[in-house]
C-alpha cells in the first residue's frame, strides 16, 4: 500500500512555513482559510486546492511551483520528456537573429499548415511528438518570417510560440511558458494581428490566476478586450472576446466575486449562442460546451462542490470536443467527487482521464493532489488506486 512521504504539496507548505518562521496559527491568520484546513493539508489528510496553494505561495512569498514541486523532474525523466525541453528553450531564445543561412526551410504554406497542426496536436494531448518537432518548426518559421516577411508567416510563428507556451505549462515549466508568451507578443505585433495579441493577454491572465494574483489577471483580461476591440467584429474576434470572458469567470471565482462570475458567463453564453461552436478559432475550444465547462469550473473554484457535481452529472460532452478539454473536465469532476465524499467515483474519473490523456493527467497538479487525497482516505488501497499512486510517483 502506498504511503504519504514528505514529497507532497502539504509537506512542502509545512517546510516553507517553517523556513518563514511561522506557526500554523500565525500562517492561518494570514490566509483566507482556517487553521484546521491548513493543518489537514500539511499532514496530507486533505488535498490542497489550487486556490489554497496560490494563497499559501502569496503569504510565503514563493512561486506556486515551489509548493507543488513542479516540474515533476523524476517522472519527466522517466517519460523522456525532460530532454525535449532544452531544445524548445533554445528555439525561443534565437528569435532575433534573423535568417539562418545554414537552414533548409520548407515552403511557407507547409510551415503555416504545420503550425496549425501542432496546435491541434496539443489539444489532442500528443505532447511528446509535438515537443519533439516544435523547435525545428520555430527555427524554420523564424528564418522564413525574417527572409520574406508576411502577415501569415508572423501569425504562424506566433502560433508556434503559443504551442511552446502550452507544452511548457502542461509539463510544469512555467518560467519557459512566460518566455514563450513574450515571443508570441513579439510575433503578433509584427503580424499586426489584434486577435492574436488578445489571445496572448488571455494566456498571461491565466498565469497570474495560477499565482493567485487575481487583480493582475483581471487587468490583463481587460487589456485583451481593448486589443481585440481594435479588430473588426468578425467570428474570430467574437470567439476571442468570448474566451476572454470565460477566463475572467474563473479568475473572478478565485477572487470570490460571484456577481462577476455570473456576468462573464452570461456574456460568454450570449456570444456562443450567436456564433455557435468556434473550436477552430485559435484552438480556444470556444462555444456553448466550453461555456458550460467554465461555469462548472467556476463553481469548483468557489468551493461550491455540490453544485459543480450536479452540473458535471448533467454534462453531455460532444464527441468533437478537444481531448485536452475533456481530460480537464474529468480532473475537475474528480475534485468535486472527492470533496463530496464520492471517493470511488473520483478514482474512476482519474482513471478515465489517464486513459484519455496520460501525459496531461500525470503532470496536472489537481490530478496528483486528488490521488494523494484518495490514498490518505483509503483504509484499504484498491489495485486501481495503488497503480495510479505509483504512476504519479507516490
Amino acid at each position: 500500500m502506498p504511503t504519504l512521504d514528505d514529497d507532497h504539496t502539504g509537506a512542502r507548505i509545512k517546510e516553507q512555513r517553517r523556513l518563514a518562521r511561522l506557526t500554523q496559527r500565525q500562517m492561518a491568520d494570514l490566509l483566507p482559510y482556517s487553521y484546521s484546513y491548513l493543518n489537514q493539508v500539511e499532514c496530507g489528510a486533505r488535498p490542497a486546492t489550487s486556490a489554497f496553494v496560490a494563497a499559501c505561495a502569496k503569504v510565503l512569498n514563493v512561486d506556486v511551483t515551489v509548493l507543488t514541486g513542479q516540474p515533476y523532474v523524476t517522472e519527466l525523466q522517466r517519460d523522456r520528456l525532460a530532454q525535449l525541453v532544452r531544445p524548445i528553450r533554445e528555439a525561443l531564445d534565437l528569435y532575433d537573429l534573423g535568417p539562418n543561412p545554414d537552414l533548409t526551410v520548407r515552403p511557407a504554406d507547409r510551415l503555416i499548415a504545420e503550425a496549425d497542426r501542432m496546435c491541434a496536436e496539443v489539444r489532442a494531448t500528443h505532447l511528446r511528438n509535438t515537443a519533439r518537432k516544435l523547435p525545428g518548426l520555430i527555427a524554420e518559421l523564424t528564418h522564413a518570417a525574417w527572409s520574406s516577411p508576411s502577415t501569415e508567416l508572423w501569425q504562424a510563428l506566433a502560433s508556434a510560440y503559443r504551442t511552446g507556451h502550452d507544452i511548457s505549462v502542461k509539463l510544469g515549466y512555467y518560467d519557459l511558458s512566460s518566455v514563450a508568451l513574450d515571443r508570441m507578443a513579439w510575433a503578433a505585433e509584427r503580424a499586426s494581428d489584434p486577435c492574436l495579441g488578445a489571445v496572448r493577454q488571455y494566456m498571461r491572465a491565466l498565469v497570474y490566476f495560477r499565482e493567485g494574483e487575481y487583480r493582475i489577471g483581471r487587468r490583463l483580461v481587460a487589456s485583451g478586450h481593448t486589443i481585440v476591440g481594435q479588430a473588426d467584429e468578425t467570428r474570430e474576434a467574437l470567439a476571442v472576446t468570448g474566451q476572454l470572458h470565460l477566463g475572467a469567470s474563473v479568475i473572478s471565482a478565485r477572487a470570490e466575486d460571484e456577481g462577476a462570475v455570473k456576468l462573464h458567463i452570461a456574456e460568454a453564453r450570449r456570444i456562443a449562442k450567436r456564433i455557435g461552436d468556434a473550436s477552430d478559432v485559435h484552438w480556444l475550444s470556444f462555444g456553448p460546451t466550453n461555456v458550460a465547462l467554465h461555469r462548472m469550473s467556476a463553481a469548483v473554484e468557489m468551493g461550491q462542490y455540490d453544485d459543480a457535481l450536479k452540473q458535471a452529472r448533467k454534462m453531455k460532452l460532444p464527441t468533437q470536443l478537444a481531448t485536452s478539454r475533456r481530460a480537464h473536465f474529468l480532473i475537475d469532476r474528480a475534485r468535486t467527487q472527492i470533496e463530496t465524499g464520492h471517493t470511488d467515483s473520483a478514482l474512476k474519473s482519474l482513471v478515465e482521464a489517464r486513459h484519455l490523456a496520460p501525459e496531461q493527467t500525470r503532470y496536472h497538479p489537481a490530478a496528483r493532489e486528488t490521488i494523494t487525497g484518495l490514498v490518505h482516505l483509503s483504509r484499504r488501497t484498491p489495485d486501481a488506486l495503488h497503480h495510479m499512486a505509483a504512476w504519479i510517483g507516490l
